[in-house]
């Protein structure tokens, strides 16, 4: 199975995402904790949630499906709103998540978007946090260049561990700058929506796309997928929503490349060439 280094811990390229996990009946939570159980027990140990998500239910998921698990065999991402960025609002929303995913820390804790608050005062509120032991590090999500850059330069931040952003192969913004700029600050990359905000957007892809999946005996979902894990830099993080979903996510793991498809997909949908604003769902 393929691995990366990922938080200075060695994980599969995929994690487990739970953006609308949580919403739906009781036989679809079923389902859901199932999906996450098959996951742990499959050597997938990252599981990626927030705050937004359900307004707290799929952190309060995540907290069920996890209890019969060792904590300190996986790592649980939680982020928080731009506005609870200040120290205060941090610490009250970082213990509303601790609570309601059943545990007392977190490995990773991200502010989910830019907002009014100072980015150095964000920053202070992480570190203290991070000092009191409720989590071991922190990072952010949906920051272009720009963002990154002026984290960079106020105290402390470039104590920032990751940042999250759209990433698929129709949205590849991030490998001009974003991409190089975190590698060379070694600051892991965590891509998520690998299929897109919606499923049926990829129905439309080119039909070159579904030609290439055919002929290596893959769904274009496995292909996106292992497409967007390729080159073991990016942790990948699609929806664990069913356990068939998640047991045809895992089989992208095993899809290679050769030069000329990588060329092929680069000319169906190619890499950026300058600066784009970046894309954000």
């Amino acid at each position: 199975m393929k691995q990366i280094t990922f938080h200075n811990q060695k994980t599969t390229p995929i994690g487990m995402g739970t953006w609308r996990v949580g919403e739906g009946n009781a036989e679809t939570t079923k389902q859901e904790i199932e999906s996450i159980h098959y996951g742990l027990n499959h050597g997938i140990n990252v599981i990626d949630t927030a705050e937004m998500y359900g307004e707290g239910l799929a952190e309060t998921l995540v907290g069920k499906a996890t209890q019969s698990f060792d904590r300190s065999d996986f790592q649980i991402i939680s982020k928080f709103y731009p506005y609870h960025a200040t120290p205060k609002l941090i610490k009250a929303s970082l213990e509303k998540s601790l609570n309601r995913l059943q545990t007392d820390y977190l490995d990773l804790y991200l502010l989910h978007w830019r907002g009014e608050t100072p980015l150095a005062e964000t920053v202070a509120g992480l570190e203290d946090v991070k000092k009191a032991g409720y989590i071991k590090d922190w990072g952010v999500s949906n920051f272009d260049l720009s963002d990154l850059n002026e984290l960079a330069s106020v105290p402390d931040g470039l104590n920032c561990v990751v940042n999250e952003n759209l990433y698929n192969l129709t949205s590849r913004g991030v490998e001009y700058s974003i991409l190089p700029w975190q590698k060379k600050h070694y600051m892991d990359f965590i891509g998520y929506s690998p299929f897109g905000s919606d499923k049926n957007e990829f129905l439309k892809l080119k039909p070159e796309i579904k030609d290439i999946a055919a002929q290596k005996h893959v769904t274009v979902f496995q292909l996106l997928l292992a497409w967007a894990i390729r080159n073991n830099d990016v942790l990948s993080i699609p929806k664990t929503s069913s356990l068939s979903h998640f047991e045809d996510n895992l089989k992208a793991l095993e899809i290679e490349f050769t030069p000329d498809e990588l060329d092929l997909l680069d000319s169906y949908y190619p890499k950026p060439t300058h600066e784009t604003p970046l894309d954000v769902i």
